[in-house]
């Protein structure tokens, strides 16, 4: 069979129905309840959630501004993915499901509360669990907020979703988010050459004043 000539336009893919699928996600998720971090009672399911600050750090001013009457700029976006999820063995049988979604949102109420300059009760949630095939909604709703949003500590602060990697990792860098929020253990240890705190701190400073939205 001789090949075609090359037609970019013949390998685009195009569908409004899935462009209205991923918007209708998005207004769902913006209308669920808003919870303390960690919610109050755990729970099964994956998906994704958002983080959002009301405190009175000055770097963070401009969120508790914000976020004064409604909870719609968060701060951090994040997802949980199924168990087998990248190996495409997702099961849909509810005994198998994991506390994948609450579990990282107990591990990030636990590095806000021991960082230096956060307090656990100046941040909340919301989140929306994507069961059985919708799950695979999960990868492409985080990207869409992350880019309808812009959160501070997806785009211009990297590091407060990292994880600790052994001691065999320590010569690597602290992270940005270690830097100016010091107090994970596991972080300090990392003796690589990181980030200025000013450098940073001017980074957050150039975020605010690119947010084009007005609350």
């Amino acid at each position: 069979m001789k090949p075609k000539a090359f037609d970019r336009s013949e390998h685009v893919y195009k569908n409004d129905a899935f462009v209205e699928l991923v918007k209708d996600a998005i207004r769902f998720f913006n209308g669920t309840p808003v919870h303390t971090l960690p919610p109050p009672e755990s729970f099964l399911g994956t998906g994704v959630y958002a983080i959002y600050y009301t405190g009175k750090n000055p770097v963070y001013k401009k969120y508790a501004e914000l976020n004064r009457l409604s909870y719609s700029y968060p701060i951090y976006v994040g997802k949980a993915v199924p168990k087998g999820w990248r190996q495409a063995h997702v099961s849909d049988n509810q005994l198998d499901q994991s506390k994948g979604l609450f579990n990282h949102l107990r591990e990030h109420s636990r590095s806000i509360g021991i960082a230096q300059g956060l307090e656990l009760q100046d941040v909340m949630c919301r989140f929306v669990i994507f069961e059985g095939v919708s799950s695979d909604l999960i990868s492409t709703v985080e990207a869409a907020l992350i880019k309808l949003n812009m959160p501070l500590w997806n785009t211009a602060v990297d590091g407060f979703g990292s994880h600790g990697h052994g001691r065999k990792r320590y010569e690597q860098a602290k992270s940005e988010w270690d830097v100016i929020h010091p107090g994970r253990a596991w972080a300090e240890k990392y003796n690589g050459t990181h980030a200025e705190e000013s450098a940073i701190l001017s980074r957050i400073k150039n975020h605010f004043k690119n947010i084009e939205r007005e609350p």
